[in-house]
């Protein structure tokens, strides 16, 4: 509020000696800054000032061409409707100015990302994720959860798949994301997903369910347990065969039943393999079928494994087309 008040003056003082250089229409700029940044109080002493300011200024370019005053009160009457309607507009929801509103947001969703980073692993674990929005913003349906147990050998992981797309979708996974982070490496993993379950019949979102897939892996030995709740297949690659399995594991997506069944499967990661999971915005297109996507994915995937860990998320990520729905990928590798 001091700043702009500093402006408001070096605009006045400026408007009063040079006014074809700093015409009375100026003064709109620390209005909407302030809009933008201030609280009630302090933006109500910045629009005083501004519109007082201004109103000296059209009074002394008026007195001095002898014009109309009538284009300068137009202009300030304007001018002061035009602000007050945008500082409302930037509260409507919030109650918030903007800019403080988007941190806000921004401030979240960086919580979210966190939640979702994998701890630093011992070697040869190497793990990577890339998670892009269909509209392009900074907010997704698309999130993972991950906990290294305090002895740093038991990984958990989650991806979620929260019904819908962009900030929509991306509001309902803040929510679903914190209640996961607060259980994982609590509850094993039927647990997780039950409480889970739980979780989305409770809201009143209008499209409330999601799919997941969980995974456990002991660091030690390699064993992991997967725990499908509707969520696409996760994929194995097979160190023999230079190529990605398609697991078997299924269930019933969150929030559609009670008591839904998961069914899990296991196995070992040997070194040298992989686990992958990923979003249905991977694989879907609207010009071929799911089975055409999970082939074209194993494909493409096996081709950039090949080429190195490295990126490799965001190289997978990198060939799918911009679609209509958010994309996740997550992997998981037991690397020599």
């Amino acid at each position: 509020m001091a700043a702009l008040l500093l402006v408001c003056i070096g605009l006045l003082v400026l408007s009063l000696t040079q006014y074809d250089l700093v015409p009375v229409a100026v003064f709109v700029l620390p209005l909407i800054v302030g809009g933008l940044v201030l609280r009630w109080r302090p933006f109500m002493v910045i629009a005083i000032v501004s519109v007082g300011a201004a109103a000296v200024s059209a009074i002394k370019r008026t007195v001095e061409t002898e014009t109309s005053t009538a284009r300068a009160v137009t202009f300030l009457v304007v001018l002061a409707a035009a602000v007050f309607i945008t500082y409302m507009a930037s509260r409507a929801r919030s109650g918030l100015p903007g800019a403080l509103g988007e941190s806000m947001l921004e401030d979240l969703r960086a919580r979210l990302n966190a939640q979702g980073t994998v701890p630093t692993l011992p070697p040869p674990w190497r793990a990577q994720s890339s998670t892009k929005s269909s509209e392009g913003t900074k907010f997704a349906g698309d999130f993972m959860v991950a906990n290294l147990s305090d002895n740093g050998k038991n990984l958990e992981m989650i991806l979620v798949d929260v019904c819908g797309k962009g900030v929509a979708a991306g509001t309902q996974s803040l929510q679903l994301a914190g209640a996961l982070g607060g259980l994982i490496g609590s509850l094993p993993p039927q647990g997780l997903m039950a409480a889970a379950n739980d979780f989305l019949l409770r809201q009143t979102w209008d499209e409330g369910f999601a799919t997941a897939v969980h995974v456990t892996i002991d660091l030690t030995s390699g064993h992991y347990v997967l725990t499908n709740a509707g969520h696409p297949p996760a994929l194995i690659w097979q160190l023999e065969k230079q190529s990605w399995r398609v697991d078997e594991s299924r269930g019933l997506a969150l929030g559609v039943a009670r008591y839904p069944e998961f069914i899990e499967s296991e196995g070992v990661l040997d070194p040298g393999e992989a686990l992958m999971f990923y979003t249905d915005g991977v694989i879907e297109r609207r010009d071929r079928t799911i089975d055409e996507g999970l082939r074209w994915l194993q494909e493409e995937s096996a081709r950039q494994f090949k080429a190195g860990f490295d990126g490799l998320a965001d190289r997978i990520l990198s060939h799918v087309s911009q679609g209509d729905d958010d994309r996740a990928v997550l992997i998981l590798g037991r690397l020599s």
